[in-house]
């Protein structure tokens, strides 16, 4: 058996690359906020005349957002014309704090933001096992809101982990862009797969999850909004759950099915009996996340190869093509054939 083992040393803090900040910040200088201003104040002076591929502390970047935020009197940092003035994403946590899942509670959030303004749209849709959780901006202005779109991405996820005290780990993630210049972060945001030019901007995640329960209380989320939301876009450059690393590891192996536990954590140099542990710890189980792997791996064949269900269906570990017919039919609500048609068609 392996020993368990844990590292003592400090971690090197997390950096964002500066073509990153600037994403984040465009529409904030369209409308003339002076961001050298806002980066002395936020103690990294200068930090604009630096190239693109300079990077800034996380910590830095979190503090360029806030005061942002605080200087405009948005949450949105410019991106929509009606300011989003900052505590509406608190009043929104008030509002669903007491739903007793997290399917009433992604309602209840997107019927909140309907209410209050017009440039957001958030919806929730269920697929079969599958649940879709679409954004759209109207983007008045015209400007490049990628990195807005995907920050309304981070913020939701991580806000529903934390809502039901356990890592929701997303299928795939699907963008109506073509990816952004700093495209090796998308793994950091979203240790999944990323879709590019699909026909709506979705976070796809097995719809298990919305059954859930809240288990947060008021006084956790005094102490949660405390530092939310922009704590909560920091998280998505900070180290990695297990859950995630796992999940990581497996869609890079070839024999996706023979994986097992045991191999799995003798990579991670702990015991089988440790990893399961700690994935439960985090709310997941690892023959989940294998088997949200093997999904993904046979969306992406349909998606980007020629291959045949048959093939597909072998290459992920279904002994019989009419039981990869069946699964594929529960994770999203259709048959291979119809899907692939359907994305062509698109």
């Amino acid at each position: 058996m392996t020993a368990d083992h844990d590292s003592s040393a400090p971690a090197a803090q997390p950096t964002v690359p500066l073509e990153l900040v600037r994403a984040h910040l465009v529409a904030a200088a369209a409308v003339g906020l002076d961001l050298d201003a806002v980066a002395t104040r936020a103690g990294c002076a200068g930090v604009f005349a630096r190239p693109d591929e300079y990077r800034i502390p996380i910590d830095a970047f979190a503090r360029l957002i806030r005061l942002t935020w605080d200087t405009l009197g948005s949450e949105t940092a410019g991106f929509t014309e009606q300011p989003q003035r900052p505590g509406l994403f608190a009043m929104m946590c008030h509002a669903t704090i007491t739903c007793p899942n997290l399917r009433r509670a992604l309602l209840r959030a997107a019927r909140f933001y309907s209410l209050v303004q017009d440039e957001i749209a958030i919806e929730l849709v269920e697929h079969g096992d599958e649940a879709q959780l679409r954004f759209a901006h109207r983007n008045r202005r015209g400007l490049d809101d990628r990195a807005f779109i995907e920050s309304l991405m981070v913020i939701w996820v991580r806000w529903s982990s934390w809502l039901i005290q356990r890592e929701l780990l997303p299928d795939r993630i699907q963008f109506a862009f073509a990816p952004g210049s700093y495209r090796e972060e998308y793994a950091r945001m979203f240790p999944c797969d990323h879709y590019f030019g699909a026909r709506e901007n979705c976070v796809v995640f097995p719809a298990r999850y919305l059954d859930h329960p809240v288990t947060r209380d008021s006084a956790e989320l005094a102490e949660f909004l405390n530092s939310a939301p922009e704590s909560l876009m920091r998280r998505y450059i900070e180290s990695p759950t297990l859950s995630s690393t796992v999940r990581r590891m497996l869609r890079r192996r070839d024999d996706i099915a023979g994986a097992g536990v045991e191999d799995i954590a003798a990579l991670l140099g702990i015991s089988a009996q440790t990893l399961r542990r700690r994935l439960r710890e985090e709310g997941n189980g690892f023959q989940e996340i294998k088997d949200s792997v093997r999904k993904e791996s046979a969306i992406d064949q349909l998606l980007n190869t020629s291959r045949t269900a048959n093939e597909i269906a072998e290459s992920i570990g279904f002994s019989e093509p009419s039981a990869f017919h069946r699964a594929f039919r529960k994770w999203t609500g259709t048959t291979p054939g119809a899907y692939r048609d359907a994305a062509q068609r698109r």
